[in-house]
């Protein structure tokens, strides 16, 4: 019992954190984070060994910074795709111009005046 009071806090957290009105939205949100996670990954291994970089015969400290950099744009995209298929394009473009101009790319956005 203790465990759903919990559970239900923190459901209640993320919902004033982002701004949501109902479970149904943060579960459907925390579903197309763990979505895109997964299928970055996917698609990032498949890609490498087509240029030649197998896991197996390259070195670690070659193909691992090599996947995560590869693996970033891929999520970039696929997180505004399944935000789109899940009906929550809205939320996740905004996590996505929030996450980019932390990281540099502010000047690409145009500021919003509330």
């Amino acid at each position: 019992m203790l465990y759903f009071c919990n559970l239900f806090i923190k459901m209640e957290k993320l919902k004033k954190r982002w701004g949501l009105t109902s479970n149904w939205q943060v579960a459907i949100i925390l579903l197309v984070f763990s979505i895109t996670g997964y299928s970055s990954l996917l698609i990032a291994k498949p890609i490498l060994n087509l240029v030649g970089l197998a896991q197996e015969t390259t070195n670690s400290w070659i193909y691992r910074p090599l996947r995560i950099l590869l693996i970033f744009p891929f999520y970039q995209i696929l997180i505004v795709m399944y935000g789109w298929l899940f009906g929550q394009f809205d939320f996740f473009w905004n996590f996505e111009k929030k996450m980019l101009k932390r990281i540099g790319f502010k000047r690409f956005f145009k500021e919003e005046n509330n």
